[in-house]
């Protein structure tokens, strides 16, 4: 079973995002601000991680960078989950090497969890 690790400050959204996923045959664990997701993502080893930007703490991008520091982080995939949609922010992801960037206005949770089946499937 696939381990995905959701990196998100807003529990509501978080929630749904792990009971979809869950249903969808994968074992999921939630971190609501930077620090605590890269923690347990460089004890735990999740096989995906869906990371939001913009949180306390640490925001994603640190988040990003140094997880791809360490030797497992450096191939995990990476799929970015935010509202913002500038292309600072989109360019700034793709140059830390993120497998994709969902903007959330522009998706369902169906269609989050199709990507993250792609991507697993691609690894």
């Amino acid at each position: 079973m696939n381990t995905i690790l959701i990196i998100e400050d807003e529990k509501l959204l978080a929630d749904a995002l792990k009971r979809k996923l869950e249903r969808s045959g994968f074992s999921v664990f939630i971190a609501i601000d930077g620090a605590e997701g890269l923690e347990f993502a460089l004890d735990k080893h999740p096989d995906l991680i869906l990371l939001d930007i913009v949180m306390p703490i640490m925001d994603g991008i640190t988040v990003l960078d140094r997880i791809r520091e360490d030797e497992w982080g450096a191939k995990v995939p990476v799929l970015i989950l935010s509202n913002l949609s500038d292309a600072e922010s989109i360019k700034e992801s793709k140059a830390s090497g993120i497998n994709d960037y969902l903007i959330k206005t522009d998706w369902k949770i169906s269609d989050v969890v199709k990507k993250v089946k792609e991507n697993l499937k691609n690894r």
